[in-house]
């Protein structure tokens, strides 16, 4: 087949391609990113290029408007290519994960866990993976055991018998690999080795013996691999001590937005395969870098602990994951078994392991399971609900004698994705709005203090309640002030303008009556899916004692802003709790602690999964909310004239 060289700007990265492959699918080979909301279904418009040289095939139907057209710009995603390229990636169209990536702090304090059998506060100090130095004596004619016979009767009188096998109450099992090397290697060291201990489901496993004492380097790293970040934590298995946290926004955002899209590309021609490569890389890349600050050899990592949606799980074990959106909505696996994490790809010690915390079902995964445990709402008295606001927002409700969830498909608008000027929460990203309703000045707070690029998702939150407080939209959020100043017809409609181009990076950054549909139904998505789960336990929210809001979204969100919108309920504020990234946190809660890590599994078990999309009472709730902040003003009370 004929094929064309295709030349990115400003990258300077060139490619050959087939003739007829789209400039997206041409950008992703060349390792350049584009951004793709609706993963590549034309409706969307972030992927928006520049053709410099060159002839291109597109659809005369798109949602370019023709001013753009004449300018030889086209959706990367539905142009094809018929020659030789030069395509220019405007700043609004790229995907610069290279900025992105910044050192996390948690603005919340660490969360204080009782343990449900002790009454006291953390679980017993038990960590997945850990390392025992032996003196052993020498065999003699008198004390003629075998080696491996030898190693293990004198683990089992250092570590308190606790490595006997739960299920055959025999000692540790190891590998072939180990079993050729054992004789020389004791000889070598004089019988003065470490041996490298993990609990595999109940089941002990000596990973590696080595020489001389090593106990004093054993390291893990636990991740939160969600739909827009991966999150991941160095972690000092000797104490527990986090040594570092990093974060960096999921790669796979060229391929869409939201889970769904990552599914339908999963399905095709090395999709998976590359969707699983991209999460694994950054994985590594992550590790690397914590690992190089610390001064830490690889091969003293000896565990990877994960945590994440569904979706996320199966992409990172490279498994199947298309018949989550296909009822009845089953997930190849809710729970993966305890895996060598060389076998998909993960650079740390040789024969180190990989842990995944279990999920509940295919839109609650394991990253709930681990806000469950880290917020203890699994063994509280009180009742207690667990909201985390992402692409895919999940809820948990109960306490220590119930738990139900559901997930709402609020989509990615409070990502920043799906909305005109909407952006991650990074620097330049517009995070907290005031509007004085007399003269309708704008006041802002970016992400960094530095010029505003875009808007982020508590940005719209706090943006839409000023609006609202100010007159200038409606309950329903069609916009009704004639302002000439800031209100104007957009290509697609009236638009505020919240910046004009002069006060920000790059062009005048608006909210559109388009973005405050898409944000009225995230947030209406969100509110009723909490609404269903209260009325189907035969409770009403006067019942509910704590709210815990997850994410990193919650860490800007202003609870007045998000109350007046009709996203939270309107309850006293002391209810409220933020939590930050209670995924990680429950992750490195198990990574620490055996008995953690099985607690998890009982939550799984435990929690009881509502399909919203089933639910009779499921639309009437997501209707009435379709409007600031409801249709019924009597819950919400504070908000009353």
């Amino acid at each position: 087949m004929e094929k064309f060289r295709i030349t990115f700007y400003p990258d300077n990265k060139t490619i050959e391609i087939e003739k007829d492959k789209t400039i997206l699918s041409a950008a992703i080979s060349a390792g350049v990113y584009i951004n793709s909301v609706c993963g590549g279904d034309g409706v969307c418009g972030k992927c928006r290029v520049i053709i410099k040289k060159g002839q291109i095939n597109s659809p005369p139907e798109s949602i370019l408007s023709p001013k753009e057209k004449e300018k030889n710009i086209c959706l990367a995603c539905m142009a094809t290519v018929h020659s030789d390229l030069e395509v220019e990636i405007p700043a609004g169209s790229r995907l610069d994960f290279a900025k992105s990536k910044e050192q996390v702090y948690s603005e919340t304090e660490e969360i204080e866990q009782v343990c449900p059998d002790t009454g006291e506060k953390g679980f017993a100090y038990l960590p997945l993976v850990r390392k025992v130095y032996l003196e052993l004596p020498q065999p003699r004619l008198e004390d003629n055991l075998s080696d491996l016979e030898r190693l293990y009767r004198y683990l089992s009188m250092n570590v308190n018998g606790i490595f006997l096998n739960e299920n055959t109450g025999l000692g540790p099992y190891t590998s072939l690999a180990n079993l050729k090397q054992l004789g020389e290697l004791l000889r070598d060291a004089q019988w003065q080795v470490t041996v490298t201990l993990a609990n595999r489901d109940g089941v002990t496993e000596i990973i590696s013996v080595e020489a001389g004492d090593t106990s004093g380097r054993n390291y893990g790293a636990c991740f939160d691999i969600g739909t827009t970040t991966i999150s991941g934590q160095l972690i000092d298995l000797k104490n527990g001590m986090i040594l570092g946290t990093k974060a960096s926004y999921n790669k796979q955002a060229a391929f869409g937005s939201d889970i769904i899209s990552r599914i339908i590309y999963a399905r095709q021609k090395d999709g998976l395969s590359r969707l699983h490569k991209i999460v694994v890389d950054m994985i590594n890349e992550i590790i690397r870098e914590l690992t190089a600050e610390h001064n830490i050899d690889l091969n003293d990592l000896s565990v990877i602990l994960c945590a994440g949606n569904t979706t996320m799980m199966h992409l990172l074990l490279e498994i199947d994951p298309s018949y989550i959106r296909k009822e009845p909505y089953v997930p190849t696996l809710n729970l993966a078994p305890v895996i060598r994490s060389a076998e998909i790809g993960m650079h740390i010690k040789p024969r180190g392991l990989l842990y995944c915390l279990p999920g509940v079902s295919s839109y609650v995964g394991a990253d709930t399971t681990a806000g469950v445990l880290a917020t203890g709402l699994y063994n509280q008295e009180e009742l207690g609900i667990l909201i985390d606001i992402g692409t895919n927002g999940e809820i948990a409700l109960g306490n220590k004698e119930f738990l139900v969830s559901a997930a709402a498909s609020a989509g990615p608008a409070f990502e920043g994705s799906g909305v005109a000027c909407g952006m991650r929460a990074s620097g330049g990203a517009i995070q907290r709005v005031k509007i004085n309703p007399k003269d309708l000045k704008v006041t802002l707070e970016t992400i960094g203090n530095t010029l505003p690029r875009g808007i982020c998702g508590s940005g719209y939150i706090d943006a839409l309640a000023q609006m609202l407080v100010c007159g200038i939209i409606d309950k329903s959020g069609k916009i009704k002030s004639e302002d000439k100043s800031r209100v104007r017809q957009g290509e697609f409609g009236k638009e505020f303008v919240l910046v004009f181009a002069q006060e920000a990076q790059s062009g005048d950054i608006t909210i559109t009556e388009a973005d405050i549909e898409n944000i009225k139904r995230a947030k209406a998505a969100i509110y009723s899916a909490c609404a269903v789960l209260v009325r189907r336990m035969g409770l009403d929210w006067a019942q509910v004692k704590k709210i815990f809001i997850a994410g990193g979204f919650g860490t800007y969100l202003d609870m007045e802003s998000a109350i007046r919108i009709g996203l939270l309920p309107d309850l006293e504020r002391g209810k409220f709790q933020f939590v930050g990234n209670s995924a990680l946190a429950g992750a490195r809660q198990a990574l620490v602690s055996y008995e953690a890590m099985q607690q998890t599994k009982e939550i799984a078990r435990k929690m009881t999964y509502v399909e919203l999309s089933v639910e009779p009472a499921y639309m009437d709730e997501y209707m009435a909310a379709l409007f600031f902040p409801h249709t019924d003003l009597n819950l919400f009370p504070s908000l009353r004239p």
